[in-house]
């Protein structure tokens, strides 16, 4: 069945209200929360979808599957939200979708959130959840795919540095959806975009932060390590207010070293990937998302095959050898006036 998409200016008429309300600096947080998690349960999952509740790294989590998988790829999900919303409920369908167009098995996580759990309590949950996939769930480091969006995009980076630095292994590829690789940032286009404001920002910035220096690589990715770091996919919209820092986040990525896929959408806000199940725009940004993780992924299993990578599970206790350094492979999306 094809999906039945919603013309853009319904969505937005939709959205707007609901994120002006929700996404409000003065509204308390576990209320915002409660709303985000009503709403998202009514976003559709494609036909065939499986969810399996689990735990990874002693966090809840959930295994998503559509339809049979022909590779060995696994993408471990981190959602936005300022890293004080946001929940499984509110990204279940976008994660859904990720898992149909990249033919992985998609591992979401539910992390902890700020103020009751500040910096560095995400990134603790999120290298433990990589490490749990590997050691439990028979995935190789460079078979796993980190991606996320806003708050989740910016994680996925912190993920991503503090496995190479501490624990020697290296995912496959980095998908990031308007990452918020600076939170302390006040280099933004304009004070507002659909989804998100600089004054709930600004809040979520402090309460995440704790006690930590804004400029943390932990807690500011922008400010981290680039070298190392696997192939990178970035998606902006044009009208979002971090656009700015997105693109000085490319910037920095590719002058240290990693090889960067960037695409700008006019028709696309913050985060606008969530609604794929609704928007034939969102739909076919996230293929571009599966597309690339293939590529990137497909390569990393191409070249175990060819005995060039042999990084297979480990058994609890054991080492985990970091995949060697390849190229960027080539997808079909990459191709774009931005890049």
């Amino acid at each position: 069945m094809k999906p039945r998409y919603l013309p853009r200016g319904a969505v937005v008429a939709t959205l707007k209200p609901m994120y002006w309300v929700t996404l409000h600096h003065r509204m308390p947080t576990k209320a915002s929360r409660r709303i985000l998690d009503f709403t998202g349960a009514s976003q559709p999952l494609p036909s065939g979808s499986v969810v399996e509740p689990l735990t990874l790294g002693g966090r809840p989590a959930e295994r998503i599957t559509v339809g049979a998988t022909d590779r060995p790829r696994a993408v471990l999900y981190l959602h936005g939200g300022g890293y004080t919303v946001g929940s499984l409920t509110t990204h279940r369908s976008l994660a859904a979708f990720l898992a149909r167009e990249s033919g992985a098995v998609v591992f979401a996580l539910d992390y902890r959130l700020a103020p009751e759990n500040p910096y560095p309590a995400a990134v603790d949950d999120a290298v433990a959840a990589f490490m749990d996939i590997v050691r439990a769930h028979g995935f190789a480091p460079d078979q796993i795919a980190i991606s996320g969006d806003s708050a989740g995009g910016g994680l996925s980076v912190a993920t991503a540095r503090r496995l190479i630095d501490d624990h020697g292994v290296t995912p496959g590829a980095l998908a990031l959806l308007s990452p918020w690789t600076d939170p302390s940032d006040e280099d933004v286009a304009k004070s507002r975009d659909l989804v998100v404001n600089t004054a709930w920002g600004r809040n979520n910035a402090a309460a995440y932060r704790g006690h930590a220096d804004p400029k943390t690589p932990g807690y500011a990715p922008m400010y981290a390590t680039m070298s190392g770091l696997p192939p990178m996919l970035v998606h902006v919209g044009t009208s979002e207010l971090l656009l700015p820092q997105i693109r000085r986040f490319v910037e920095t990525a590719r002058a240290g070293g990693v090889d960067v896929e960037y695409r700008e959408f006019p028709e696309l806000w913050h985060s606008g990937h969530t609604q794929a199940g609704m928007l034939r725009e969102a739909a076919d940004a996230v293929h571009a998302v599966g597309v690339f993780i293939r590529a990137q992924l497909d390569s990393a299993y191409a070249a175990s095959a060819a005995g060039a990578v042999g990084t297979g599970p480990a058994k609890d206790g054991e080492a985990i050898p970091a995949p060697r350094r390849r190229r960027r492979a080539t997808s079909a999306s990459a191709s774009n006036p931005s890049a």
